[in-house]
This record gives structure tokens, C-alpha cells and sequence, in this order.
């Protein structure tokens, strides 16, 4: 797997370890990076599935008015 290098704010990376709990600054920004990712995904899912809901809706019949 390829790696990237970059540069942090050493305060910024201090408190992700004490939020998440981690030992190294590497395992600190991995956790941010998978947990925004797990995030976008979950929002897809909601998202496609108030689509599909969406569109259930509007296939479904109309009732005739009562009178």
C-alpha cells in the first residue's frame, strides 16, 4: 500500500490520541481518516435509502377521492 507523508499541528495530533485513545500519532490520524470514511458511507446509505423510499412512495397508486 502506498504511504503518504504529511505534515500536522502537534496539538491537533496530541488530542485526537487522548480522544481516540492511541499510543502513536500514526494510529491517531489513521482513526480520524477510517471513521470519516465510515461516516460518508453511512451517510450514503441513508441517503439511498430515503431515495428508495422516496420513490416507492411516488410509484405507489393513488386512491380514487371518496364523494
Amino acid at each position: 500500500m502506498a504511504k503518504v507523508n504529511i505534515s500536522l499541528d502537534a496539538e491537533l495530533v496530541v488530542e485526537v490520541m487522548v480522544l481516540a485513545g492511541v499510543g502513536s500519532p500514526q494510529d491517531a490520524v489513521e482513526a480520524v481518516v477510517r471513521d470519516y470514511i465510515a461516516r460518508g458511507h453511512r451517510t450514503e446509505a441513508r441517503v439511498e435509502l430515503k431515495d428508495t423510499q422516496h420513490r416507492r412512495h411516488d410509484l405507489r397508486p393513488q386512491e380514487p377521492p371518496q364523494g
